[in-house]
C-alpha cells in the first residue's frame, strides 16, 4: 500500500482548515485506479475535532489507529477521470450493501460495474433507513433533499438509478400515501430529466418477514409497484419485485435471495438485480 501512495494537496499545501459545514476539493493526484480496485485514503487529525460528518457503515474495513471502524469520516467522495459516462444509484441499505458480507465488495450496483468493465461507472449514494420524501436525523436527507447534492455534483452523471420506496412505507414516522410516493418519484423524475439524466426507477421489493412487515403495507407497495409498471413514471424500470418474490409466496423474498431478516438481499440476491439491469 505505501509502495502506491501519494500526497493529497489542497492547494499544494499539506494541510488543510475545514469550516464547520465546508467542503474542501483537493489538487488532482496523478494515480491509475484500474476498474474494481479498492482505494486506501488516510487523514491525519491533529486533535480532537468532536462531532464531523461520516457515513456509519460502508461494508468496508477502515482503521481510526489500530481500532477497525466500518465508517469513513471527513471524506465524501473521489472523482476518477475516465471517457465513460456515469451511473449514480440513489438508493437505501439494499444499494448500501446490507446483507451482503464487508470487504468483499458484493453490493449489487458492485456487481453491476464488475459486469461491464467497459461501460458506465457506478457511484454508489445508497444510505441505510433513506426514504424517497421523510428527513430523518438517523438517516439523513431524503432522496428529494439530497438529490442536488449528491447526484447533480458528480461529474459525468448520465444515468440516474432511484431504488428508494420501501423505507417511506415502513420506518417510523411513514409515509403509507400511495399518492404521495408516486408524486414524489414523478418530482424526482422531473428535476432529474431537466438535467438531461436518464431516470431508471425500482419497483419495491418484497419484505414479508421483516420486523415491520404487515399484509396492510404489502397491499400498498402493490398498489405503488402496479402504477410504477404501468404508468412509465421512469424511462425505464427495474422491477425488484419481479426479480425477488418467491413464486410460491410473492410477498416474501425467494429463500434463496434472503439474508435472514425478510428485507435485505443476500450476495445472490444483490446478483440476481446486477443482472436483471
Amino acid at each position: 500500500m505505501t509502495a502506491n501512495a501519494k500526497p493529497v494537496l489542497f492547494g499544494g499545501a499539506q494541510e488543510v482548515v475545514l469550516a464547520a459545514g465546508a467542503t474542501a476539493i483537493s489538487d488532482p493526484v496523478d494515480l491509475v485506479v484500474p476498474d474494481g480496485d479498492d482505494l486506501v485514503v488516510s487523514t491525519y487529525l491533529p486533535g480532537p475535532t468532536g462531532p464531523v460528518s461520516f457515513h456509519r457503515n460502508v461494508h468496508a474495513t477502515g482503521f481510526i489507529g489500530e481500532r477497525p471502524t466500518k465508517s469513513v469520516f471527513l471524506l465524501n467522495g473521489v472523482d476518477v477521470l475516465t471517457e465513460r459516462p456515469s451511473m449514480a444509484v440513489l438508493g437505501d441499505s439494499i444499494t448500501e450493501g446490507v446483507g451482503t458480507p464487508d470487504d468483499a465488495n458484493l453490493r449489487w450496483p458492485d456487481l453491476y460495474a464488475a459486469r461491464f468493465r467497459r461501460r458506465p461507472a457506478v457511484a454508489n449514494l445508497g444510505i441505510s433507513g433513506n426514504r424517497l420524501l421523510l428527513d430523518d436525523a438517523r438517516f439523513g436527507p431524503s432522496g428529494q433533499a439530497r438529490f442536488d447534492r449528491d447526484v447533480l455534483s458528480l461529474p459525468g452523471i448520465r444515468t440516474l438509478v432511484v431504488f428508494l420506496g420501501i423505507n417511506d412505507l415502513q420506518q417510523p414516522p411513514s409515509q403509507t400515501d400511495p399518492q404521495r410516493l408516486l408524486q414524489g418519484y414523478e418530482q424526482l423524475v422531473r428535476r432529474a430529466h431537466g438535467h438531461d439524466l436518464d431516470v431508471i426507477g425500482a419497483t419495491i421489493g418484497p419484505f414479508k418477514g421483516w420486523i415491520r412487515y404487515t399484509a396492510e403495507l404489502d397491499q400498498i407497495r402493490h398498489q405503488v409497484n402496479a402504477v410504477l409498471r404501468q404508468r412509465r413514471l421512469f424511462d425505464r424500470v427495474l422491477d425488484i419485485d419481479a426479480v425477488l418474490r418467491d413464486p410460491t409466496d410473492p410477498a416474501q423474498l425467494r429463500p434463496a435471495f434472503n439474508s435472514g431478516d425478510g428485507l435485505h438481499p443476500n450476495p445472490a440476491g444483490a446478483q440476481a438485480i446486477a443482472l436483471s439491469l
